[in-house]
């Protein structure tokens, strides 16, 4: 699997009315786009205050009169004077945008909420919406288990049939549907859905990987743009390999910012310095990889390296839990990698019957098609052998992750930058130690689009907004509900 989020583009046709409408903040009341129109899609009570609906588009939008396939959406009406609808996206590629917007209480402030519709929608080939399919439960099991630094030929070789089966199994139970679920595809589905909750502009929040899918709508409908929070960016200018080797640096700085706390905290397991707890991480690793750590789960999966590390680098996601973190370290340097393993199995969705949902196979899908992969599996073995000398934790484990792309049958498409000219202010938010999308990603598409404005923040974890910072909240907020552009290149402080 690979680790990261991913990328792709298109162009329509371009008007700058939308750019000037934002731009003239006095008049935002006239220039929000909410004319609505009465929404196009049934809804039906679906519980908890929220309604559901199914949105057919084409499969391939080259053909819009042909085969339709169904995207699935969830809305929690807005609880004060609406604006309109806000989308969202959770990022991976992969994860559900339903579910993101089931916890709209996490994912978007009260003011924000009192003044619009929540629309969350599983995108092309995820979750409920014509999903990818490729592996049985216990086939990802035993792929999401596999030990992705290679110490062997062996090795791997057993990494190139694991991968090489992920993708034959691909084409096997989707194959009509891998051509088709690229970025822009799922961009083009997004204007629909605009269209059909009757917003003449859209408003959108996305994460990490959703950044791409924002940015990507931006540069095919400029003109349809109102307010994009793009949290936590991806950089569309890069090749795929080094796109994979600068999350692996983001990954090490992360768990440099961890250790340096951990050595803070009464329960930590290491004592420091940096570089002998690594020394100590290290050996875990490769102990795992000979000897497996204990699981009492009761499923008997053994906890080798994969998941080991798998499990290490889920909580440098999140601050909040780095406390669990310290615990699950000095479980697994007891023996134990029970709490190493639940927590890998929250990123990969697996759930507790040990079945998955299809987010580990939509996650290759999406990034297979969307960038141009090498074909052999040589240059994979470069890139991770040159990756290891900046990111020695994390360099193999990243690289060899995407290697089904290699096998993929359907050819990817080489990446371009994306500017989306005639575009309204564009925000984009980026944390500085930032795991997942490194912060000079946010930059990077700061600067590549037109009209975008970059907003820093001083901090740890994956993306920023409803993670602690008042002034991160404060920005994006005052920018969704008002079209209050911020200053480029606002930074906003550590917190605490």
């Amino acid at each position: 699997m690979g680790v990261r989020p991913d990328l792709r583009s298109g162009q329509g046709v371009r008007f700058r009315t939308a750019a000037l409408c934002a731009a003239v903040v006095l008049l935002a009341s006239a220039c929000t786009g909410t004319t609505e129109k009465k929404s196009a899609l049934d809804w039906s009570d679906c519980g908890d205050g929220f309604e559901c609906a199914k949105l057919a588009v084409p499969l391939d939008h080259q053909k819009p009169t042909g085969e339709k396939i169904e995207i699935s959406v969830i809305r929690l009406p807005a609880s004060g004077e609406k604006i309109g609808s806000i989308l969202v996206n959770p990022g991976g590629p992969g994860a559900s945008g339903i579910q993101y917007a089931r916890g709209a209480d996490s994912a978007l402030s009260k003011a924000v909420r009192e003044r619009f519709d929540v629309v969350g929608f599983d995108p092309r080939g995820v979750g409920d919406s014509t999903p990818v399919r490729c592996l049985s439960s216990g086939d990802l099991d035993t792929y999401v288990g596999l030990d992705s630094t290679p110490d062997s030929p062996d090795e791997v070789t057993v990494l190139e049939e694991s991968s090489r089966r992920f993708a034959s199994g691909c084409q096997a139970r989707s194959g009509d549907l891998l051509a088709h679920v690229g970025t822009a595809d799922a961009a083009r589905d997004m204007d629909l859905l605009r269209a059909a909750v009757g917003d003449s502009r859209l408003t959108y929040l996305g994460k990490s990987y959703g950044t791409q899918l924002g940015a990507v709508y931006a540069d095919l409908f400029p003109d349809h743009v109102r307010a994009l929070v793009l949290d936590g960016a991806v950089d569309p200018s890069l090749p795929p390999l080094e796109l994979n080797a600068a999350q692996a640096r983001g990954f090490e700085v992360a768990l440099d910012a961890f250790l340096e706390d951990c050595f803070t905290a009464q329960d930590c397991p290491f004592e420091g310095p940096v570089a002998l707890a690594r020394a100590e991480i290290t050996s875990l690793l490769r102990r795992a990889d000979t000897t497996p750590l204990s699981n009492a789960m009761g499923d008997g999966r053994p906890v080798g390296e994969g998941w080991t590390a798998l499990g290490l680098l889920t909580p440098l996601y999140d601050r909040q839990a780095w406390p669990i973190l310290r615990q699950a370290l000095g479980q697994a340097l007891k023996g134990d990698g029970t709490t190493l393993l639940r927590m890998a199995d929250l990123l990969v969705d697996r759930r507790e019957d040990g079945g998955y949902t299809n987010q580990t196979e939509a996650n290759m899908a999406i990034n297979c098609i969307d960038a141009n992969y090498p074909r052999d599996p040589e240059d994979f073995a470069a890139a991770a052998q040159k990756s290891v000398k900046e990111a020695p934790m994390f360099g193999s484990y990243v690289m060899w992750g995407s290697l089904p792309c290699a096998y993929w049958p359907v050819k990817g498409e080489s990446k371009e930058k994306i500017d989306a000219p005639g575009a309204p202010p564009i925000m984009v938010v980026g944390t500085e130690r930032d795991p997942a999308t490194p912060y000079e990603w946010s930059e990077a598409l700061a600067s590549q689009l037109s009209s975008g404005v970059l907003v820093g923040f001083d901090g740890d974890g994956h993306t920023a907004y409803l993670t602690g910072s008042a002034c991160v909240d404060r920005l994006v907020d005052d920018y969704l509900i008002d079209l209050a552009v911020p200053k480029d290149g606002t930074s906003c402080p550590k917190i605490g």
